[in-house]
């Protein structure tokens, strides 16, 4: 027997958002890549939405991880972005290695700089009964210092290797061609929609995963359980940290980078976990889609229409739909009933079939 409709859809709630982000990254993926006449050119800021909504999605998704494990807006979270970034940069500045093989190392190295600032400033803040406030801007603070030390790293990238554009670079040259396009426009987004059916099936299949997803959403009950709930938050941290230093990696292959380019893209990773749900992990990654897709569209259609000029307000989409967002549904996307949803605009496409068959049958007996 079937369990009702309602608790049948929470069930799948989950896998419906794994499988409509699977489902959104192939048709973008495919339209852009799939030209069955020679005459059908694709646009160049298309395949920049593909990178942006792919490296959107990553960070989005670290960017949720911390915010369910301490409640705290983490300001700093664009700098283990811009780790990434000059790991790969600097690695291949002096040994010529690639960013796709220097992705495990900025991976590690984020990983564990997201881990020492939950365990050594986070955490002794929150136990000495730090308010939230207080704890956000702390990682106001920590970012500050981080870009102080990126200043200070190019400065000796500089005066010891001569690396002259250590401040500030374009994007490096080392990408490999597939079909005649850069192959970041592949590796993105697929590691994308494997790193979210992964975390599905370990936050759903495997007894760790269970475990670290108890201790997020109810962390008492997980203690008397028997949970080790700061294992399971500093795992949290360190997966955040990663995944935001390789879409810092990636982000080398495609875009410029310098000391601040985590931390001006702050906006935008938060409107993607807000537009997805602060509370959900997956509504992140679609969340992350959404934004970067509709930042450089978006801006496109405003440069086609008007003018150049527009593209100065590119950073003002994110905002004004998470202005939106919290206005409209301040839960994300993952709140909508979507069943209902569809049944409501259903009965409404049929009400307004039937006012418009009424006014035709009145104007003819006229």
């Amino acid at each position: 027997m079937l369990p009702p409709p309602s608790r049948f859809w929470q069930r799948r709630r989950k896998l419906i958002i794994v499988g409509f982000l699977i489902g959104a990254l192939a048709i973008v993926y495919l339209g852009g890549f799939w030209r069955p006449l020679p005459r059908i050119s694709v646009p160049s800021y298309y395949l920049d939405t593909i990178v942006y909504a792919s490296l959107f999605g990553l960070m989005a998704i670290g960017l949720t991880l911390t915010y369910l494990t301490t409640k705290v807006p983490n300001f700093a979270y664009g700098s283990f972005v811009t780790i990434g970034i000059y790991t790969s940069f600097t690695l291949f500045k002096l040994d010529q290695l690639d960013p796709y093989v220097s992705t495990l190392i900025a991976f590690l190295i984020g990983a564990v700089s997201s881990v020492g600032m939950y365990l050594g400033i986070l955490r002794v803040l929150a136990r000495r009964g730090s308010s939230l406030i207080a704890l956000m801007i702390a990682t106001l603070a920590i970012d500050i210092a981080f870009v102080g030390v990126f200043g200070i790293f190019s400065d000796y990238l500089t005066s010891h290797f001569g690396i002259l554009d250590s401040k500030k670079f374009f994007r490096l040259r080392a990408d490999f061609s597939l079909f005649g396009t850069p192959g970041v426009l592949f590796v993105a987004p697929i590691s994308l929609a494997l790193i979210t059916a992964t975390l599905y099936l370990f936050l759903n299949r495997t007894r760790f995963g269970i475990a670290l997803r108890a201790a997020v959403e109810n962390p008492s009950l997980a203690r008397v359980l028997g949970i080790d709930v700061e294992r399971a938050y500093v795992f949290a941290w360190f997966l955040a940290g990663g995944l935001a230093a390789t879409a810092g990696s990636y982000s080398t292959l495609w875009l410029a980078g310098g000391t601040t380019s985590g931390s001006n893209l702050i906006v935008e990773i938060f409107a993607s976990s807000v537009l997805g749900g602060l509370a959900s992990i997956y509504g992140a990654a679609v969340g992350g889609l959404i934004i970067g897709a509709t930042e450089i569209l978006l801006t496109q259609v405003g440069i086609n229409l008007v003018g150049s000029w527009v593209s100065i307000y590119q950073k003002g989409v994110p905002l004004a739909i998470m202005v939106i967002t919290l206005l409209l549904f301040p839960q994300g996307l993952v709140s909508i009933k979507w069943v209902g949803s569809v049944r409501r605009l259903k009965r409404s496409v049929q009400g307004l079939r039937s006012v418009i068959r009424r006014v035709r049958r009145g104007s003819r007996v006229k």
